[in-house]
């Protein structure tokens, strides 16, 4: 998000009538941990990212977190993938995930921590997710047209 806000004013500087993208073209999901990740990072010694490195998303939330004054902060596929090093002199770990990463896999990592004496836990949330997503209109009229069984 703040990416494309710098890039925007940029264009907008040097094309004074450009148009603005509208607000929704970057996933909510997105924008919404990246503000909860500049809100706990400077709280935190250590902020782990579940996500892979294939995902602009989660590596850009590593970013965050150091740009927003974590100590350090590391992304990692899993919680194996947890090196218990990276915890030596650490008070407090931020947890965040990719916007696509299965919750399952977030609970693992915090499953992980809690074993090291890490089970401690504080939310923060910056935004409430609750959008809901409708079926396209043909899946709708498809889905009227099967007959309900049971």
């Amino acid at each position: 998000m703040d990416e494309t806000n710098q890039t925007v004013d940029a264009l907008r500087e040097r094309f004074p009538n450009l148009l603005d993208p509208p607000s929704d073209d970057i996933c909510y999901a997105t924008s919404n941990r990246q503000d909860a990740v500049k809100e706990m990072a400077s709280e935190c010694d250590l902020v782990l990212v579940v996500g892979s490195d294939n995902s602009s998303n989660s590596v850009r939330l590593v970013e965050v977190a150091l740009e927003a004054g974590a100590t350090a902060a590391h992304l990692i596929d899993n919680a194996s993938l947890m090196d218990e090093a990276w915890l030596e002199g650490v008070d407090t770990v931020g947890v965040t995930s990719g916007a696509s990463v299965p919750d399952l896999l977030v609970q693992e990592l915090l499953e992980r921590l809690a074993g090291y004496g890490f089970g401690e836990v504080a939310e923060v949330e910056t935004a409430q997710e609750n959008l809901t997503f409708s079926l396209p209109k043909e899946l709708r009229k498809d889905l009227r047209a099967e007959p309900v069984n049971g």
